[in-house]
């Protein structure tokens, strides 16, 4: 089955997938939907979010690329109204195209967001 996913920098060398982060975990929200997915990507802009692109990827290769990165996963329901989170991560692990790359020391060596950027790309 085809799922709907909210990518930043889509087909980038510096693409991310949105998340949301509950604790310490990070979850993908897979939309049944692209209309739904469209929309909380427009609630997402009014965060002052980057603009997302809806991309449709096979539902077992996001559930895989979950699992290669210990991310938890929901499917969204068609028609359901996800509505994103009013707080928001005040750091990201990606960053939006105009700005420069992460410092050697943060919390994500490069080694890690190449290997990251591999499997996303192999989703595509």
């Amino acid at each position: 089955m085809r799922v709907f996913v909210l990518l930043f920098n889509a087909r980038t060398e510096n693409e991310g997938i949105h998340t949301i982060q509950l604790g310490d975990r990070n979850k993908v929200l897979m939309f049944e939907s692209e209309d739904d997915a469209t929309r909380f990507g427009v609630m997402l802009e009014a965060q002052d979010f980057p603009e997302p692109t809806v991309e449709a990827i096979d539902e077992e290769e996001i559930k895989e690329f979950c699992d290669s990165v210990d991310y938890d996963w929901e499917l969204v329901p068609a028609g359901a109204l996800a509505i994103p989170p009013e707080d928001n991560v005040t750091q990201t692990q990606w960053q939006p195209e105009s700005e420069s790359e992460p410092e050697p020391d943060s919390e994500v060596s490069q080694n890690e967001l190449d290997s990251i950027r591999r499997r996303l790309e192999g989703l595509l």
